[in-house]
């Protein structure tokens, strides 16, 4: 009887917790949920296709009851790591690209639950996938009426259904890297512990400029084999080096690990063969370029330059949000902007079994947000599949960062050549010319985010 009214009680806890957190750490007080019924009569498109493809995207929030992240004691990231989730959120967009295609949306993504506190407690979760279990035990075998009628029909839809089988695959390998647990790829633990040696700690605010720096050491550092054919590319100084860029594609796997990663499963894109990737010495690229879009805040000649930016098929997307409160941009709607919100606090997931519940990282509910409200500082992505790929990224983005009337000053820059040969960082440490986002405590000047105003 003690049991039981302890293990109600550490229930009620659990859910007052989650309650709290939501509350908390979610301020929709000036935002709104994208795409109600109210506002359907004015969106433009289709909208439940635009619904599926936003509710395809891997959704990463904050998580409780975590194994301690490294050089601290905290279970949680809740209040404070909303900058790495957006990170990871557009990270995991890229890889999307990389391994799934454009056009991939998930099979579940219409079946998604509205949000709520209580969709996405512990409690909640295993009802779920006990659900699942049971209408999987239950669901009858296909019958032969509705089989095609010829075998060439026949094995033209086994082939689809092998190559849908084998994205669900990957979609779930792809969630799986970005899972709470020290071992996990891309994983919390392992980009807290790439912060460290940048002057970040568990608990601390990390700026857009700071996590680009943390994803691309992330990525560049992944052991999985998956990971061997993409790396990352942080832009200096809003400077793009084109020769970087390229080398970047082009540079040979190295290490005792390259026979293993040779062996790598293709990326299965639809627009590609399949056995283009593992043929090919080049390796897909993520451009990450932080930039300041205004002073304490967004510069308003700038908002039709984030349009252009979202309406790019290569743009993986905008990490900022407001001050102090990341998110992650996907797009725009007239005036405001559509975004994924980090601020949930959900219950930790174990995704080292086969079967872990995938629910939990999709998001059914876009909401917007005014331009107006953007905070200036912010980390805009791009995927790049190869050399080629990039020179027609360059030319095409050059295009959009021509001065106009209204833009006079480009956010970034491409240049042609290598960043060393600019000789930016002389007389600078290896540390710094590596990280030139590093506050040095001995300067006494005014930061804002993670620019120095001069």
């Amino acid at each position: 009887m003690e049991n039981k009214r302890s293990d109600e009680v550490d229930t009620l806890k659990t859910k007052l917790f989650s309650v709290w957190h939501n509350v908390k750490y979610n301020d929709d007080s000036a935002t709104e949920a994208c795409c109600e019924a109210a506002d359907e009569d004015s969106v433009m498109g289709n909208i439940e296709a635009f619904r599926k493809d936003f509710a395809s995207r891997v959704w990463l929030t904050y998580r409780e009851e975590l194994p301690p992240l490294p050089s601290s004691t905290l279970t949680s990231d809740c209040g404070w790591g909303c900058m790495l989730r957006a990170g990871q959120m557009m990270l995991a967009q890229a890889l999307i690209l990389h391994f799934l295609g454009r056009d991939w949306t998930w099979s579940e993504a219409m079946s998604l639950q509205s949000l709520d506190t209580e969709t996405w407690t512990t409690t909640a979760a295993k009802r779920l996938v006990a659900s699942l279990e049971a209408s999987l035990q239950s669901s009858p075998r296909p019958s032969d009426e509705g089989s095609p009628p010829t075998h060439q029909a026949q094995a033209r839809g086994s082939a689809e259904e092998a190559e849908a089988h084998l994205k669900e695959m990957y979609h779930r390998i792809l969630v799986s890297w970005f899972g709470d647990s020290p071992s996990a790829q891309l994983g919390l633990h392992r980009l807290v512990r790439m912060g460290l040696t940048m002057g970040k700690q568990a608990g601390d605010w990390y700026g857009p400029a700071v996590v680009a720096h943390i994803l691309k050491q992330a990525v560049e550092e992944a052991m999985d084999p998956g990971l061997a054919g993409i790396t990352a590319y942080v832009s200096q100084d809003c400077t793009v080096y084109s020769a970087d860029v390229i080398d970047s594609h082009r540079a040979p796997r190295a290490g005792p690990a390259s026979a293993e990663r040779s062996d790598a499963p293709p990326s299965p894109q639809s627009d590609q063969p399949a056995s283009a990737s593992a043929l090919s010495d080049s390796r897909a690229v993520i451009v990450l370029i932080p930039v300041r879009l205004g002073g304490e805040k967004t510069n308003p000649d700038y908002f039709n330059f984030v349009k252009r930016i979202l309406s790019l098929e290569y743009c993986i997307g905008i990490i900022g949000g407001k001050p102090k409160q990341a998110c992650y941009f996907v797009g725009f709607q007239d005036d405001s902007l559509i975004y994924m919100d980090p601020h949930y606090c959900q219950s930790f997931v174990d995704v080292s079994t086969s079967d872990f519940p995938l629910q939990s990282y999709h998001c059914p509910s876009p909401k917007k947000m005014p331009f107006s409200r953007m905070d200036p500082s912010c980390t805009i992505g791009f995927y790049s599949r190869d050399a080629q790929d990039y020179e027609r990224i360059s030319q095409e983005l050059s295009k959009v960062l021509r001065p106009s009337a209204r833009e006079k000053y480009p956010a970034f820059t491409f240049m042609q050549g290598h960043g060393r040969d600019y000789d930016l960082s002389a007389g600078l440490t290896s540390e710094k010319r590596e990280w030139p986002f590093i506050r040095d405590p001995r300067r006494t000047v005014t930061t804002t985010g993670d620019f120095v105003l001069l």
